[in-house]
């Protein structure tokens, strides 16, 4: 038995000694020298920068990937919530925030959870420009997506009182046809669609411009025909605007008389403007006066104005083969009671001067000048028509236009739709 072990422990002395190899230590270091070769990074500047954008990356991929699925995760806690199931929503808030803790605001609310699911006809992808085409219809299929009994337009905040949101969408259609009024401001129509959806929604509801279109170019118009809808025909046929009104300013100057003396003569320094307003139910007032717009442009706001140098009448647009539209009026002064005149001695008799009417006739072309649409008016016609009331006769007299026939240039006047006297 001690043989034995002294054997073994011969044995084991002897693997020991054998560990002292040169051989083994060379091939050792070797293998080290190798190894750490390998551990450092390469020298040099064309690798190392290959392997950084390599990286770099692979973990923009990985973060996009990570944000698609909280995103993903949060949307679908959106929609969970608002079924009602809170509890499944609060688990897929909280495994979106775990993926990316900010996702809430970078999260984009304009499209519907199910876009990504149910390919929608407006993702952002298909969109080279970022804008969407038919927002009508895209702002529909929302409404549509969020709830199966869309509501107009759901409050912002908690509220106390009946919200408009309550009321059904026939005594909103009234209430914009009040915004419209009788006046046809458009434009009010326009800025109310920007509150939200539903108002948007509203605001392009066909009858309300396919009535705006009738009080415009008549009971006639039937087709909407090259146009796409009333709205379009609306804001590009050209037609005379009704939110303000047209200017002339003529100047020039006029040589006056010579001095007693002949030492010098005088020159004058003429200026006078022209007034046109209309209005949407055919009417028009003219105005010829050397005021100031400032003093007259608050008293043409309605036709029942007390200036006694007005002229009232009617106007129509007439569209030629030419594709001018081109604006015709017919003018005249207000009629006035004259009152009884007795004759102060029987025995003066006098002829009575003839009765006879003036009117005046005035053809204009429309046209567009700078950035607003119809709004330049030139003048292609005036006259003056004398009828005797006695005889039936009519005389007329063309005036020829020369430059003191200035163009009608549009300006718009807020306080002319301030008020709505009557829906549309």
């Amino acid at each position: 038995m001690a043989d034995e072990n002294t054997d073994v422990g011969g044995t084991i002395e002897d693997e020991d000694e054998s560990s002292d190899d040169p051989n083994l230590q060379l091939e050792l270091s070797a293998f080290r020298a190798q190894w750490m070769s390998e551990l450092k990074p390469s020298s040099g500047a064309s690798g190392t920068s290959d392997k950084l954008l390599r990286a770099k990356g692979m973990k923009k991929t990985q973060d996009i990937a990570q944000e698609e699925k909280a995103t993903e995760l949060f949307l679908r806690a959106v929609q969970e919530e608002q079924n009602g199931a809170v509890y499944e929503a609060i688990k897929f808030y909280r495994m979106a925030m775990q993926l990316v803790p900010d996702i809430e605001f970078k999260i984009n609310y304009s499209r519907p959870p199910d876009a990504d699911r149910g390919g929608g006809n407006y993702m952002e992808d298909n969109e080279a420009d970022g804008e969407i085409e038919d927002l009508l219809t895209y702002f529909e299929q929302q409404l549509t997506l969020e709830n199966s009994f869309p509501k107009i337009c759901t409050p912002e905040f908690e509220v106390t009182q009946m919200h408009i949101s309550a009321l059904p969408r026939e005594i909103l259609m009234y209430i914009f046809r009040w915004v419209v009024s009788s006046d046809l401001d458009m434009r009010a129509l326009e800025q109310l669609s920007l509150v939200c959806r539903g108002f948007y929604i509203c605001a392009r509801d066909p009858e309300i411009w396919r009535s705006a279109c009738l009080k415009v170019w008549g009971r006639n118009l039937t087709k909407i025909a090259p146009f796409k809808s009333w709205r379009e025909m609306f804001l590009q046929r050209p037609r005379v605007r009704f939110d303000g009104i047209y200017i002339s300013k003529t100047s020039y100057i006029r040589q006056g008389e010579e001095s007693l003396d002949g030492f010098y003569r005088a020159w004058h320094h003429v200026e006078y403007y022209r007034y046109l307003r209309f209005f949407p139910d055919g009417y028009v007032i003219m105005l010829t006066t050397p005021e100031e717009p400032l003093s007259v442009v608050p008293r043409l706001r309605t036709r029942n104005t007390r200036m006694d140098s007005v002229l009232l009448g009617h106007f129509r647009l007439l569209q030629e083969t030419d594709n001018q539209t081109k604006v015709f009026a017919v003018v005249c002064k207000k009629k006035e009671e004259k009152p009884t005149e007795f004759q102060k001695n029987r025995f003066c008799r006098r002829n009575p001067a003839p009765e006879t009417e003036h009117s005046f006739h005035v053809g204009l072309s429309l046209s567009s000048g700078g950035r607003q649409s119809f709004s330049k008016l030139v003048w292609i016609h005036h006259s003056c028509h004398i009828t005797y009331k006695m005889t039936g006769e009519t005389v007329v007299t063309a005036f020829d236009l020369d430059k003191m026939y200035t163009p009608f240039f549009f300006v718009r006047v807020k306080s002319y739709t301030a008020f709505s006297e009557h829906p549309l």
